[in-house]
């Protein structure tokens, strides 16, 4: 077993620059993303798309119908909403990538004893899943929410140089009614966006391959 990770490596090295820093400078040629399957209530198809930034510094997932809620005109099954997406990330030769940074957004209404649940993570197809990271919003709220997940330098898990893996991307969003009265009022958080103003967005950590 030893051995064959041995092999691996040296066929798929990864080259950190001085100082053992991912490179901060991003392929030359702009990468392009696919979405190869989306799975779950919260991404129905035709609902999620992806953008690659200009300077290949970070790419953005924009929903269009990405709400959970309970209470007055909810299903049963609506306090509940996920979506799986499977990317292929085509970058060019001689680079890899990890992500560095996570940042969620979206709008939230919650009733006085409400709360809602947002939970994520990522991975790439056939390697571990990195733990879910969740963030509870508590009620009286009505405005925005945001959501950060870091990942320090040291944990970052970059794509195998020279293999053809797919990043997974994992998303949740739930609503606990709590104390409030659900035959009265509603609760939601949503993650989506019709005008394109809100997204999520995946910041790049670069490094070279030889």
């Amino acid at each position: 077993m030893l051995n064959a990770v041995a092999a691996a490596l040296l066929t798929s090295t990864i080259i950190f620059p001085p100082g053992g820093a991912p490179n901060e400078v991003p392929p030359p040629d702009h990468i392009t993303i696919d979405i190869v399957t989306v799975n779950g209530s919260g991404c129905p198809a035709g609902t999620a798309a992806v953008a690659v930034s200009e300077d290949n510094k970070a790419f953005t997932v924009t929903y269009s119908d990405y709400l959970a809620q309970v209470g007055v005109g909810a299903a049963p099954t609506d306090f509940r909403k996920n979506c799986q997406l499977n990317l292929r990330v085509n970058v060019p030769s001689g680079f890899t990538y990890g992500i560095a940074q996570s940042d969620y957004r979206g709008f939230a209404h919650l009733e006085r004893g409400a709360y809602a649940i947002q939970k994520a993570n990522y991975y790439f197809q056939g390697m571990s899943q990195n733990d879910p990271k969740q963030h509870r919003y508590n009620g009286p709220h009505s405005d925005d929410w945001q959501a950060t997940d870091t990942t320090e330098i040291a944990a970052i898990v970059y794509h195998p140089c020279g293999e053809k893996r797919n990043f997974n991307i994992n998303t949740e969003l739930r609503v606990y009614p709590g104390t409030s009265n659900t035959s009265t009022t509603t609760s939601f958080i949503s993650m989506d966006s019709t005008d394109g103003a809100i997204n999520t967005t995946y910041r790049f950590s670069w490094l070279t391959c030889r």
